[in-house]
């Protein structure tokens, strides 16, 4: 890849980006990132791209075609205002901040700025993250291109048209980890209250969720079918599902209210 990119941030999620990039192929004298100096310097030493502590540290000869905004949403209001002479068709600005909505980017960067707003989630420090991303629309095809040959680096990439969508993608897949995580450790409670040893419980419930997660990725089944091809009739998984898949009060019902919760409370925090 030669993409020229300027990676503003380079935390948790911004380094697992870079890495992945740069593992794929990136060419790591295409690239400044803008960090602290312990932290740009120590990038610059260890992946041999160019730390920078300031804008001004990017030589004018520098133009990126990529802008991607990966600080905490709570900073971007802060210095969102000094990317604005950045501003100009051949730049695309790519944000994984979350709640921050393109309005407040075309606010600080202008109506013309190109902004592709993006969602991952946590599995991306692994390389196994989904990402939704909306494209305003001066957004060209050869830039959203670009932008979902970055964010396949760090798992896979969906497009939504309609950026209201976003509180819902927040709710399922960006929080989506940690409804996972929880499951895991009311399975282990569960087998606990059976009669197992907690520490032996967790692992079951552990190695179970990541093999089941393993075989979804790696058949071409359904979800559906691989439930299916688990759970005999009157068996022990069938007893189990019963209660599991209870309209009432089961899964589908738990879930949906779950996941509305979350969509509620992400188009609050976007004001």
């Amino acid at each position: 890849m030669k993409t020229r990119l300027l990676l503003v941030g380079c935390g948790k999620m911004g380094g697992a980006m870079l890495e992945g990039w740069l593992a794929r192929g990136l060419n790591a004298d295409n690239v400044y990132v803008i960090e602290q100096a312990d932290t740009a310097e120590n990038l610059e030493t260890r992946l041999g791209i160019h730390g920078i502590t300031d804008l001004a540290d990017m030589p004018d000869s520098f133009i990126p075609q990529v802008v991607l905004l990966a600080v905490k949403p709570q900073v971007l209001p802060d210095i969102i205002d000094l990317y604005k002479p950045l501003v100009r068709a051949e730049t695309v600005f790519l944000s994984v901040a979350a709640g921050r909505t393109t309005a407040f980017f075309t606010e600080h960067l202008g109506e013309t700025a190109r902004i592709v707003r993006a969602m991952p989630n946590t599995p991306a420090s692994v390389s196994r993250g989904m990402t939704v991303m909306f494209p305003t629309d001066y957004v060209s095809a050869a830039q959203r291109d670009m932008c979902e040959v970055l964010l396949q680096a760090v798992g896979e990439v969906s497009w939504i048209n309609d950026e209201n969508l976003m509180d819902a993608v927040t709710a399922v897949s960006g929080s989506g980890p940690a409804y996972v995580f929880h499951m895991v450790e009311a399975l282990a409670q569960a087998g606990v209250t059976a009669g197992l040893p907690a520490e032996q419980a967790m692992l079951l419930a552990r190695q179970t969720v990541v093999g089941a997660g393993f075989l979804l990725d790696s058949s071409p089944d359904t979800a559906e079918t691989l439930r299916k091809n688990v759970t005999s009739p009157g068996g022990t998984t069938a007893a189990a599902l019963d209660v599991l898949m209870n309209p009432e009060d089961g899964m589908p019902a738990l879930f949906a209210r779950a996941v509305e919760a979350a969509r509620k409370r992400s188009v609050e925090l976007a004001g």
